[in-house]
């Protein structure tokens, strides 16, 4: 099968992105003048760095080359050329996924609820099935946002870390999250 839809591509990378550590976040094929362009969208923890993803090109290619050499009829890539691009998903890419709030934590993001209002909001943390925020005009105010109540959210450009209040506000609803310090002896009782 030629590769007509991205369900196929998906298929055949996503072991390899896995085993890799990675997100598989979105697959795409677009033709160009020639070629086609072959985009693997990944993300992780900590990041994308220029060598994890040099090595992951290097493996999906080495596949895609070989499932082009395959029996006629099953090559998820045709033996016309290509173009591969392995690449981190883009700042102006909507969080949908609790990993995605999770990744933006500390940065500001607007928030579309589903009752249509905006929120903009610094994302401190997921807890369970919640946002732990900071709102206001001051960005200081604690709030609480259910996942289940955002329809879309982007993360805002800064240029600059956010203030010393704001940080430390942050950290402290980041450690609340957390829950108590497992090296405290407090609440033992209750085990």
């Amino acid at each position: 099968m030629a590769l007509d839809g991205e369900d196929d591509l998906r298929s055949l990378v996503s072991p390899i992105v896995a085993a890799a550590g990675f997100d598989l976040e979105d697959v795409a094929v677009r033709a160009a003048p020639g070629t086609r362009l072959v985009r693997v969208i990944v993300d992780r923890d900590g990041g994308v760095d220029l060598d994890a993803a040099a090595e992951l090109s290097r493996q999906i290619s080495a596949r895609l080359d070989e499932s082009a050499g395959g029996v006629a009829g099953t090559a998820v890539i045709s033996e016309s050329p290509y173009t591969l691009e392995v690449t981190s998903p883009g700042i102006g890419r909507p969080l949908t996924e609790p990993r995605h709030f999770r990744r933006a934590a500390g940065r500001l993001v607007t928030i579309t609820l589903n009752d249509r209002s905006q929120v903009i909001a610094r994302v401190a943390c997921v807890a369970g099935e919640d946002l732990l925020v900071l709102t206001g005009a001051d960005g200081l105010t604690a709030g609480r946002i259910a996942l289940a109540d955002v329809a879309n959210a982007t993360v805002e450009p800064e240029f600059s870390p956010p203030p010393a209040p704001v940080a430390a506000a942050l950290a402290g609803l980041q450690a609340s999250a957390a829950g108590p310090n497992p090296d405290s002896h407090e609440g033992e009782g209750a085990r």
